[in-house]
């Protein structure tokens, strides 16, 4: 080869090599996600491996269940900023070691110049996305206060700033993002500059996997709650920040509605089904009622005889589903705005009538149950839960939300989060669905200072009188579904919890008048039998996701995540 010609070809893979070499690689992350872990003493399960690991550390420190919850939830706010929040509500069911349970709603609240009509235009029709996306959709967060509340009644970790410190860490010394995450925060990027205005650290050209958020307003705002309690939050410069915010877009929220929150102990719903007890949330959660109703509904029937998505079993499961969602739409909202009839709804007489029309060998129509318009479901996963159980035995099941991914998508500018879009919870306007498909009535309509209805099911379980799972998920009106899929695979169709929780899932919400599938969860015999019977179908790509923990005999712990949510991680000791 002749010197120039070689010399050429020398400079010319130097400055490939170069030009290869100024292009950083993404950073690695530092977590990875576990999705089965199997503890001998204490366990923790959520939808991020950096916040599974800072509950397993205060766990680690001498923390119990509930101490590690509130870290948790904390830690959420910062690296999964999709549902975990500060700017939302939620729900939490606690079990002591010695079997005291206790249930706490700090579910957000209306405004309080919040009104019936306020999604209505003057012909008395709803305004499409008035009640999910803007200022006007927010209602007040009550995360704050509930963590604090349970903290304060059975928090063994003295000082709550222990249990806030990890956020505020996280939050200014930044993480790096997951390739789920990243690809999330792109796809929002135009609901983000809508609402919003630059400096802000979620609005970025492009975000990828390992990609740095450094959230500093949001520590400054985790400051002011660590050094000031829940005044911090509800009073003070970010109260004041989330005002100004708010009203920016002609919001509701107000300084007083901030300053009166509270959250509140409610009496847990509790079911028995065999050998088993159910312990959930009650109103203003649907989840508990709806999901005692339908193990009611199928426990006469021999659900282990017919065998995991049989023909005969999933008919059986989703005329129970049907029936509760009808309740559900009917009967259900803030109990303290609304006499729910909780004891006859749970009644095994008026059980055993809801099933009276049942046919076994065909489907029931929803019309016959109680009439309704027809609607195609939306959904939507943003919601997140966390399971744990420490070294002692208490168990903690909590589900928080921001409703839609990243609420509302307005970032409060002085403080650093984002707020919720809960109040499309509400009924807008009785006979109009939600952004689930659900429908509501006078039980869910909008009033001042009333809690919005919810899907979140945070579940404990025991089995002869002792500890045996807790479980919960996000997923919209498919979290009730999903536990009770989950919670029957277990104790009829005998699966481990990871076969449970990795099992396809199926849903029926009484309307639309559709079984709800995942892809290729049935086999296509049971699908075609399910369809001669009068069944139809909606096919999506998932559902609710589960995040769980099952005493295992010996007692030993085993925690799973859901393969559903790349993110979701098991911990534990």
């Amino acid at each position: 080869m002749p010197k120039t010609k070689f010399h050429f070809l020398l400079l010319f893979f130097f400055i490939l090599f170069l030009g290869g070499g100024c292009r950083k690689a993404a950073p690695a992350l530092d977590y990875s996600a576990v999705k089965t872990f199997t503890a001998d003493s204490a366990a923790v399960v959520s939808p991020h491996p950096l916040a599974t690991r800072v509950g397993v550390e205060v766990l680690k420190k001498g923390g119990n269940a509930v101490d590690a919850a509130v870290a948790v939830q904390f830690a959420l706010a910062v690296v999964y900023p999709r549902a975990g929040n500060i700017g939302g509500g939620g729900f939490m069911v606690i079990r002591t070691a010695e079997g005291a349970v206790a249930a706490l709603d700090y579910r957000e609240k209306a405004p309080l110049g919040a009104h019936r009509d306020m999604y209505l235009d003057s012909l008395g029709n709803v305004i499409e996305g008035l009640s999910t996306m803007g200022h006007l959709a927010a209602g007040i967060p009550g995360t704050v206060a509930g963590l604090f509340e349970a903290h304060r009644k059975y928090g063994r970790i003295q000082d709550m700033k222990e249990l806030i410190q990890p956020a505020i860490e996280l939050a200014e010394k930044g993480f790096r993002l997951s390739s789920a995450e990243a690809e999330r925060l792109n796809r929002f990027q135009e609901a983000f500059r809508k609402y919003n205005e630059e400096p802000n650290p979620f609005i970025k050209d492009s975000f990828r996997m390992g990609s740095l958020m450094v959230q500093e307003k949001l520590a400054s705002t985790l400051k002011q709650i660590r050094d000031r309690g829940r005044a911090g939050f509800y009073e003070g410069p970010v109260a004041e920040a989330i005002v100004e915010e708010v009203q920016s877009g002609n919001g509701l929220i107000t300084l007083e509605g901030l300053r009166s929150y509270e959250a509140k102990w409610r009496e847990p719903v509790i079911g028995e089904y065999g050998n088993y007890r159910i312990i959930s949330m009650p109103p203003s959660s649907s989840g508990g009622i709806a999901l005692v109703q339908m193990l009611k509904m199928v426990e006469p029937y021999p659900l282990h005889e017919y065998g995991f998505h049989s023909t005969r079993a999933v008919h059986l499961m989703v005329e129970a589903e049907r029936r509760a969602y009808a309740d559900r739409a009917a009967h259900l909202g803030d109990s303290d705005f609304y006499d729910v009839p909780r004891d006859s709804l749970l009644s095994d007489a008026y059980l055993r009538a809801r099933m009276g029309s049942f046919d076994a060998a065909q489907a029931t129509a929803s019309d016959s149950i109680l009439a309704g318009n027809f609607n195609l479901l939306k959904e939507s996963y943003e919601t997140t839960h966390t399971s744990v159980v420490d070294a002692s035995g208490n168990a903690v099941s909590v589900t928080t939300t921001l409703n839609s991914n990243y609420g509302c998508k307005v970032w409060v500018d002085g403080a650093g989060f984002f707020l919720n879009n809960e109040m499309d919870d509400f009924s807008a306007k009785p006979g109009v669905p939600n952004q689930f498909g659900l429908l509501g009535a006078e039980a869910n309509a909008i009033q001042p200072g009333k809690r919005m209805l919810s899907s979140m099911t945070p579940t404990i379980v025991e089995k002869d009188g002792a500890l045996f799972m807790v479980l919960g998920a996000p997923g919209g009106s498919t979290i009730i579904t999903a536990v009770f899929q989950v919670f029957v695979n277990v104790a009829e169709f005998g699966m481990s919890l990871e076969e449970a929780v990795n099992a396809g899932r199926f849903h029926h919400q009484w309307l639309p008048n559709a079984i709800l599938i995942e892809d290729n969860a049935f086999p296509d015999s049971t699908k075609q039998a399910l369809e001669a019977m009068g069944h139809s179908f909606n096919i999506v790509g998932r559902m609710a996701v589960i995040k769980a923990i099952q005493r295992l005999p010996g007692g030993r712990l085993q925690g799973v995540g859901d393969p559903r949510n790349p993110d979701d991680d098991a911990g534990g000791y």
